[in-house]
């Protein structure tokens, strides 16, 4: 693998012949300053409740946290001494894990070691603050971008809450509106005062000003457009009470967005953010923090029904400018409004008209229209809604329903001629159900259409997100456009609400200072023509070069599954892939092996004991293997039995690849094989990392299985977790323990952060306290986010010098100010070189750093880490680690039942998390199975 130079050979830190300081012996020479003198709670969880809750949350609830420390000189060098040592904490936290770790000869700061009894504790798990900014970056090349995010003026207007409780209580939060919104337009000049609230579509209402009442009950009359078929619409009525609860503290906020403050008042943003929706929600289909309309672009058809709606993310956020609202484009799918007879035809791909529905049919239907909205198109003006609940299993022509209390039965074909002069013409096609069970109603297809504005929730198919992409797929010029467009159409200096509560939104993108960090010098064998080489626009390429701890491949094998490709198609392949890796034998240990798809199992165990007889009970060192271009299940079977039954390192080619061969395609594939058969953790080469995954539950942020404790018979008390394992993986690996730990976490909500950070920082630290007593390496532990809605451009997009090929922001591009967060140690990079589209980049928030590192530390640190992935020649947008993890979590489904990966069993972050000894009725997860040894050892997942 390459790896990054080092300026010298007995200087072994993570950056390499860059053109970066001495980070080691200049961070010795500053004197030593405090960050904010707390370590991590140390009283067990069961006697310490973080925020009254017994155990780890599983939601969203918002972060409530005290803030703290110094600024330090914007001078400070990329590394700042160690001002404390570390604690240790004794909390239970229980994902797949990935840690960039570093022995004694490769310490990532002063290596000076650390003792349990000099540790000192917060009084109480509430004080555990995140790391402030230490400073802001200046290694780069200064620039100019432009961010889409749009200075917001802070009101100066007095802004309540109030509670609102609505009888009956309703789910919908669009009956909720609808409910408040007639109140608004019956009451508003006389008891609300003249004041326009905001109101949340739950339980809170805001206002700019106070209401003329502290308490006041409500009596709303609302049409509901859900209802029978039969008869009027029934009117509902609603008891609402409003009361005063509370008041903004709009000081507050002033002082936190000055960075005076450390503590953000969420009440009041909420209340912003909730104010600036309020006309949107209005005109608009809204849909988590996104809007969406046909009307903002022309829906595309995605196929099967579907069609892409266009839309915009807004969100008020908190920044070193002041407020600022974050404006980006967005694209869903929803259910295309068609009369449901020809949303059916679509679906199933042929025409209903004139042929009989099979059992298959009608499930896929069924499973289709459950839940969707329709309305009635066979009563002229009348357009009532209904909700399906299923379809008949009888055709229409054979459905009777009683009409009377005297069990006369009269046909669903009489019944509409009859009552509607409506005669249905497809009596052959089911009815769709709506209504509960115990009263079920009949609808005929050809009477309903599909109601405007349903998003479809269920997972599209490959052709469908084909679609889907190629509509969100934009240039950045565009992107920019359409996002300029969107805050002008949006006028929110005509918005009423806005001009209520004084809220001034700038129709300008912000221009921020950037800089664009230097690529790294890469590494490469000594033996090959080119010794390193030096990036360019974030690429490089394999000609000339040889690995540094290149894998030599003496027994293989080869197995195809593909009909179309011939065996001598297939040798040819084989030939031309080892005459690339070149340490590769260019014969097989048996000849290629053809197979059926659906016989996996059969042809992989035939491979390997034909194998292991031919060569004297030597295990293969690599099976190549040849799949169809669409091959279903198979790619998941073969993994599943190479890794966890037979323990064979497998690499797969697609046909099409086979059949055109490029010497692109075949280097990237070497390197892939490269990581799969070398294992090696030693320092100064991150580039390999050990992974373990383990089976955890749906929705669950925080990692259970960090760190764990059991009842062994024999044994006593047992410890274990991931932490642990892969802690001891790497002292086998190099001889050493890791003196610091950098633990990159994907994955992670902004609400969570306090919780996560709590829960695993205290698991990391007992993980480490259980191998030794004393042991307690300094930690810093970074949140890395791809899912935010921040877009950086180029402030020319005309000048080529500032943009790649596709138009995109130079990789390495890094801005730590202006829209990052007013006090804490938080950056945006790109690091990467976009290729289509509109590149996103990562947003990485430093929570703890025991390391002390500078602004310039972690950030060269964390781009120079993206030019060591290793299954491509490009740096990628997210750390090694981070990506890593989620092709191990992704790998690890595959080892689940079918119906375990259609369901989904992954946490919140879609990680999966290998060795889980829980059963399960305890959990309710099923552990995932072992894997082999000699699958342990190398990198499988890549």
């Amino acid at each position: 693998m390459p790896i990054r130079q080092m300026k010298d050979s007995s200087e072994q830190h993570l950056v390499i012949k860059t053109h970066l300081q001495n980070t080691m012996n200049q961070s010795q020479k500053q004197p030593k300053t405090a960050q904010n003198g707390k370590g991590p709670p140390h009283q067990e969880l069961q006697n310490s409740k973080p925020h009254n809750q017994t155990s780890p949350p599983t939601k969203n609830r918002g972060r409530r946290r005290g803030r703290g420390g110094r600024k330090s000189d914007q001078n400070d060098v990329f590394m700042r001494p160690s001002s404390r040592p570390c604690t240790v904490a004794h909390k239970p936290v229980n994902q797949v894990c990935d840690l960039v770790g570093s022995n004694a000869n490769g310490a990532v700061g002063n290596g000076r070691s650390l003792c349990a009894t000099e540790m000192g504790f917060p009084t109480s798990s509430k004080s555990l603050s995140f790391a402030p900014r230490p400073g802001y970056g200046q290694v780069g090349t200064k620039c100019i971008v432009k961010a889409n995010h749009f200075f917001a003026e802070l009101p100066d207007k007095d802004l309540n809450q109030y509670d609102v409780t609505i009888t009956p209580e309703v789910a919908s939060r669009t009956v909720n509106r609808a409910i408040m919104a007639e109140l608004v337009r019956l009451y508003k000049e006389s008891d609300l005062g003249m004041r326009l609230p905001a109101y949340d579509g739950r339980k809170s209402l805001y206002t700019a000003g106070e209401l003329p009442f502290v308490w006041k009950e409500f009596k709303i009359k609302l049409v509901d457009e859900l209802d029978g078929i039969n008869g009027p619409k029934r009117v509902r009525e609603y008891k609402v009470v409003i009361k005063f609860a509370a008041r903004a503290n709009m000081h507050h906020l002033g002082q936190f967005l000055a960075g005076k403050r450390a503590d953000a008042p969420q009440e009041a943003l909420q209340i912003l953010d909730i104010v600036l929706r309020e006309l949107s929600t209005k005109r608009y289909c809204p849909i988590g923090r996104s809007f969406f309309s046909p009307s903002i672009r022309t829906p595309q058809r995605l196929g099967d029904g579907l069609e892409s709606w266009c839309g915009f993310y807004q969100s008020i956020r908190p920044t070193q400018m002041g407020l600022s609202l974050n404006i980006d484009m967005a694209s869903a799918a929803f259910i295309e409004p068609l009369p449901v007879i020809e949303f059916v035809a679509q679906l199933l791909g042929k025409d209903v008209l004139s042929r009989t529905l099979s059992d298959s049919d009608r499930v896929k239907i069924k499973k289709a229209l459950r839940g969707v909205k329709v309305e009635v198109t066979h009563r002229g003006t009348v357009r009532r809604k209904y909700r399906v609940s299923g379809l008949t299993s009888q055709p229409t022509r054979e459905l009777v329903f009683p009409v009377d209390d005297n069990s006369t039965m009269k046909s669903v074909v009489e019944y509409f001629q009859e009552m509607y002069g409506f005669t249905i013409q497809h009596t052959h096609l089911p009815c769709l159900q709506v209504g509960n069970q115990k009263k079920a109603n009949y609808l005929p297809m050809e009477a309903c259409k599909i109601v405007e504005g349903q998003r479809y929730t269920k997972r599209l198919n490959e052709r469908q997100i084909t679609a889907l992409l190629k509509v969100t797929c934009q240039r950045p010029r565009d992107r920019e456009n359409d996002i300029l467009q969107t805050v002008q159409q949006n006028a929110y200096d005509q918005d009423l609400y806005a001009k209520e509560f004084g809220i001034k939104i700038s129709e300008k993108l912000a221009s921020v200072e950037a800089r664009i960090l230097p690529a790294p010098w890469l590494k490469y064998h000594e033996n090959g023509k080119e010794k390193d080489c030096l990036p360019q626009v974030g690429q490089w390429n394999m000609m000339n070069k040889k690995m540094i701890n290149g894998m030599t491949v003496s027994r293989w094998a080869c197995i195809n599954f593909s009909r179309s490709v011939q065996e001598s198609v297939a040798r040819g392949f084989c030939n031309e892939l080892a005459q690339m890796c070149q340490e590769f034998n260019p014969e097989p240990v048996i000849p290629i092996h053809n197979a059926r798809p659906d016989q996996v199992e059969k042809a992989l165990k035939h491979v390997y004991h034909s194998s292991m007889s031919k060569t004297k009970g030597k295990e293969l060192e690599l099976l190549l293997a040849i799949l169809p271009d669409n091959n279903g299940s198979l790619y998941g079977d073969l993994k599943r039995i190479c890794e966890t039954d037979l323990g064979i390192i497998s690499q797969c080619c697609l046909t099409k690849h086979v059949f055109k061969i490029s010497k692109q395609y075949l280097a990237n594939v070497s390197l892939k094989i490269n990581v799969k058969v070398v294992a090696s953790q030693d320092w100064p080469e991150v580039t390999k990392y050990a992974g373990l995954v383990c089976a955890q539950a749906h929705r669950q942020e925080l990692i259970q299985d960090l760190y764990k404790t059991w009842h062994d018979p024999v044994r006593g008390t047992v410890s274990g977790g991931m932490i642990r394992d892969l802690l001891i993986s790497f002292r086998k690996a190099t001889g050493q323990k890791p003196l610091r730990i950098i633990f990159y976490r994907d994955g992670v909500s902004e609400g969570q952060f306090y919780q996560v950070l709590l829960y695993e920082l205290d698991a990391i630290r007992k993980a480490c306290a259980s191998l030794e007593p004393n042991y307690q390496p300094p930690v810093t532990f970074i949140i890395v986010q791809k899912r935010h809605h921040t877009r950086l451009f180029a402030n020319n997009h005309r000048d080529r010098s500032s943009t790649d090929r596709s138009g995109n922001i130079l990789p390495g591009t890094v801005v730590d100010s202006k829209i990052c967060h007013p006090t804490e140690f938080d950056f945006y990079l790109c690091s990467h070189a976009g290729i289509q589209g509109t590149s996103r980049p990562a947003h990485y928030h430093v929570l703890w750093d025991e390391n002390n590192f500078t602004a310039d530390g972690i950030q060269s640190l964390t781009n120079n880490l993206c030019y060591t992935y290793a299954r491509c020649t490009r740096s990628v947008s997210v750390v090694p680690p981070a990506y890593y993890a989620h092709l191990a979590a992704f790998r690890a489904r595959f080892y689940m039942e079918p119906d375990m990966q259609e369901n989904g069993s992954t946490d919140g972050s879609g990680h999966t998390s290998t060795k889980s000894t829980r059963a399960v009725g305890e959990s309710g997860v099923r552990p995932l199975p072992a894997l082999k040894e000699n699958v342990k050892r190398v990198m499988f997942y890549c």
